[in-house]
């Protein structure tokens, strides 16, 4: 019988919650908080592109990700990337996530000449700070947008679609969606689906945690990766139309 340490469904999120104007100075930001995981995401807008766009003659604008663990984020201080000189591989794979995902519901000819930078800095990880981060940079960065429309500086919005992510995987040899730092770490697969609100995939990461999994296991995981981003897509329109 499973018996998450939350005592939650196999099917049941976290409480979700999208606190906006975290951070003033940013065009857009919201806290993003995933049970105990909270992420602060902030969107602000540049005049200019980067380099290699100019270089290669590539037209329209640009959108990057930054990700971070703050030091006191985890159980046992995280030593900032800078004090050590260099990104680490998990801070590199996860911002070009981020990336990806924004990038994939937007129309980058509508902010041409720009860079539209999303910031994520973790305040407290208890797993699922990439997903988390995903669906809260897509809250700042709409809200970004909407100032800036607002302000003259872009004519309309960039956006297609939204964008969402959550975490599932195999705990006590069943599907659990959401998955908690203790579920994560114990897990025997775990997986990352990011999702449009229009039901379309923008990725699937699946590994097995030194074990294999079926097409059953997988069919029953995305299963319930849809049904949950069903709720955090509603969760992250509430915020955007201000109720």
């Amino acid at each position: 019988m499973l018996i998450r340490p939350d005592n939650r469904e196999a099917n049941q999120l976290r409480p979700v919650n999208f606190q906006p104007g975290i951070a003033p100075n940013a065009a857009g930001s919201v806290l993003v908080s995933f049970g105990a995981t909270q992420v602060i995401c902030a969107a602000s807008l540049e005049a200019k592109v980067p380099t290699w766009m100019k270089m290669q003659g590539v037209k329209g604008g640009w959108l990057t990700a930054e990700y971070s663990l703050l030091p006191y984020s985890t159980l046992e201080r995280k030593q900032r990337d800078i004090a050590k000189g260099r990104l680490d591989g998990r801070t590199v794979e996860i911002q070009r996530l981020i990336g990806r995902a924004l990038r994939a519901v937007l129309d980058l000819s509508k902010i041409d000449g720009y860079t539209l930078w999303v910031d994520c800095d973790v305040l407290q990880a208890d797993g699922g700070t990439r997903t988390a981060s995903i669906s809260g940079a897509y809250v700042a960065a709409q809200l970004a947008v909407k100032k800036l429309i607002a302000a003259g500086k872009i004519k309309e919005t960039p956006f297609t679609d939204s964008v969402a992510a959550v975490s599932v995987g195999i705990y006590q040899d069943a599907p659990v969606l959401d998955l908690c730092y203790i579920e994560d770490k114990d897990a025997s697969v775990d997986a990352n689906i990011v999702m449009t609100g229009s039901g379309k995939f923008v990725e699937v990461q699946s590994s097995g945690e030194e074990a294999t999994f079926g097409a059953d296991d997988l069919q029953a995981m995305l299963a319930l990766a849809k049904d949950g981003l069903q709720t955090i897509f509603e969760a992250q329109q509430t915020v955007l139309s201000g109720k």
